[in-house]
């Protein structure tokens, strides 16, 4: 059974989403990045697999279903945060972030069925930013991750690269857009209306004083 897990950010104000200010508020980027991560824990708690693990940097809240195993996020930069995550794991393994809230179960379908690994070894889900929303192994080779250059347009395109130089079969999962800006935020609000983020964005006015 393929093993799901989602790197986060607890949402706290001044440390989640800390481009989103300006022009929102800490506390205001906060109750996005929390229903953003409400959302993403939601699509995982429904897909059908025995094993959800989420990668915390702080404390988890109310915000988190029945269901998850929370494994502390190791030191370092996010390429070898990402390679720790990964190797938490035996079997196939799918790593998601929270800054996705439009992700459904059904977006992660297709690295959760039956043939999903057949003659693959590895999933990729490409962002607009040019970084990626999805990763996945059939065997975890968090080598693969450590070194990748984060936080660059080009990121994807050298994620990519990294595992068909190493020789595996890559498929690809859907392009979705990463909450990372204001922009962000209203586009995927409109993409996707009836999420907790598209809820939350839809309280705040632009600019407003602190929400909490």
């Amino acid at each position: 059974m393929t093993t799901l897990l989602v790197i986060a950010k607890a949402p706290v104000p001044g440390r989640a989403k800390t481009r989103l200010t300006p022009p929102y508020s800490p506390g205001q980027a906060a109750l996005l990045a929390e229903a953003a991560l409400a959302d993403s824990l939601a699509a995982v708690a429904d897909a059908p697999v025995r094993r959800r693990v989420l990668v915390l940097d702080g404390a988890p809240g109310r915000w988190l279903p029945r269901g998850f195993e929370v494994v502390a996020q190791c030191a370092g930069s996010l390429d070898v945060r990402l390679a720790a995550a990964f190797a938490l794991c035996a079997g196939p393994a799918v790593l998601i972030g929270m800054d996705t809230p439009q992700v459904t179960p059904a977006l992660l379908a297709p690295v959760l069925a039956r043939d999903a690994w057949r003659a693959c070894d590895a999933w990729f889900g490409p962002a607009v930013d040019g970084g990626f929303w999805a990763l996945g192994f059939a065997v975890p080779e968090p080598e693969l991750v450590r070194g990748v250059p984060m936080s660059r347009p080009d990121t994807g395109a050298l994620q990519r690269k990294r595992l068909v130089d190493a020789g595996l079969t890559v498929r690809d999962l859907p392009v979705l857009r990463d909450v990372d800006t204001a922009q962000d935020a209203l586009a995927v609000a409109t993409e996707a209306p009836h999420t907790r983020f598209a809820k939350a964005l839809a309280r705040l006015p632009l600019g407003g004083g602190d929400a909490r």
